[in-house]
């Protein structure tokens, strides 16, 4: 069996979220590993009055692409944007671009979805469901396509206590759910939408199951695997320890405890925190696409389903995150803190609501009526009660992930 580098080299590769955070660090770590690679095709959309063209030479002069411009200063040239709208009939591609991609593709990796966690169910429907099922159709089309990656997580499956590395059949006919949301208004929608979804907490991890099974029930002969990681966080190593490009994730959490506005979280100092690292995600899916993708006689007759978690093997519990974030805050502290970084971890509900509003509402409500007093605008208390911190500590739970 060939190595990676080799696996890649000439291949031509279609990623779609390329300008999403994992998506920019697939397209990094790709270029970068495996410098023989051919060419990339980015699907990406104008956005605020720029062309996709000009979104991804902007996306590659971030700091994310620095290793790369040193050690390959012509690598853009292998980038392709490609106009597309994932929402849209046929993913709005054109005709020309179409045949392109039907001619020339290799490799597909689907990093695409929404992962705002309480989208509207049609909306999330379009992004995670539907824009996978074009994909798809889009593939079946591929003159000489080898691998398809569908790009999970983990937490599709957070009602079950122990989540394999298999596809899970969803709480409803993904077939039935979208012909029945084409006549629904979007009220009659919102109103249903706690009841489909059941046992999960949102949107996204629901959307997400169905999509699974959509891959698992449309891919007909296509080679498919699925990537499923659980709580994505900054770099481990590559391309440089530490790098992240928002605070939607962990991050998020570890800056609004750094800052002292985040001081009491429900979880067990016991409890796995699945963090896992985005390059260690890349490698990850980079290396599943090898594998199942290198396969030309012995290929796997089911989907190969890639945990990318810590899981039981190597844990990393919330009482070691709480320790190691708080002291290097204390270190290191963060410029215009609230106050002085300190998280209570409980698992009792009424506990924690109680030091919800004991450090969170009351500090908040006096700090913003201070600041009433010298004329400036208050702002802390929403930023403290309504921050979405507290929907991904919920969220962030675990499972055991195996």
């Amino acid at each position: 069996m060939v190595n990676i580098p080799e696996y890649y080299a000439g291949k031509k590769v279609l990623i779609s979220g390329a300008t999403g955070f994992m998506g920019k660090v697939l397209l990094e770590k790709l270029l970068r590993s495996c410098p023989e690679v051919g060419t990339v095709y980015v699907m990406v959309r104008s956005k605020a009055g720029q062309s996709p063209q000009a979104r991804v030479a902007d996306m590659v002069n971030c700091k994310l692409f620095e290793k790369l411009q040193a050690e390959q200063p012509g690598f853009a040239e292998k980038i392709l944007a490609v106009n597309s709208d994932l929402t849209l009939r046929e993913l709005d591609l054109s005709k020309e671009d179409q045949s392109i991609l039907v001619e020339n593709v290799n490799i597909v990796f689907h990093c695409a979805a929404t992962i705002r966690f309480n989208e509207p169910l049609k909306d999330a429907m379009q992004l995670n469901v539907l824009a996978t099922q074009k994909m798809l159709a889009l593939a079946h089309r591929m003159k000489h396509l080898e691998i398809f990656i569908h790009v999970s997580t983990a937490y599709a499956h957070c009602d079950r206590e122990v989540i394999e590395e298999v596809v899970y059949p969803p709480p409803v006919d993904y077939r039935k759910l979208i012909d029945t949301l084409d006549w629904m208004d979007d009220d009659m929608v919102s109103t249903l939408t706690p009841q489909l979804i059941g046992e999960r907490p949102n949107t996204y991890t629901f959307t997400k199951a169905l999509a699974e099974y959509l891959v698992l029930q449309e891919a007909g002969d296509i080679n498919v695997a699925i990537v499923r990681p659980s709580i994505v966080g900054a770099s481990w190593k590559e391309p440089f320890p530490g790098w992240i490009d928002n605070f939607n994730g962990p991050s998020g959490i570890f800056i609004a405890a750094g800052k002292g506005i985040l001081r009491t979280m429900r979880a067990s100092n016991n409890a796995v925190a699945d963090l896992v690292p985005v390059d260690v995600v890349i490698n990850t899916t980079l290396a599943a696409a090898w594998f199942s993708g290198s396969q030309r006689v012995n290929r796997p007759k089911n989907i190969l389903v890639y945990n990318c978690t810590t899981g039981s093997i190597n844990p990393f519990h919330w009482g070691e995150v709480e320790y190691h974030v708080i002291s290097t805050f204390k270190r290191n502290p963060l410029e215009q803190a609230f106050r002085r970084p300190n998280v209570n971890l409980t698992s009792n509900h009424l506990i924690n609501q109680y030091w919800i509003t004991v450090s969170h509402k009351a500090p908040a409500f006096l700090y913003d009526l201070y600041l009433r007093l010298i004329g400036r605008e208050p702002s802390t208390h929403n930023s403290v009660v309504e921050s979405p911190v507290q929907q991904l500590i919920e969220l962030f739970r675990s499972p055991l992930i195996t």
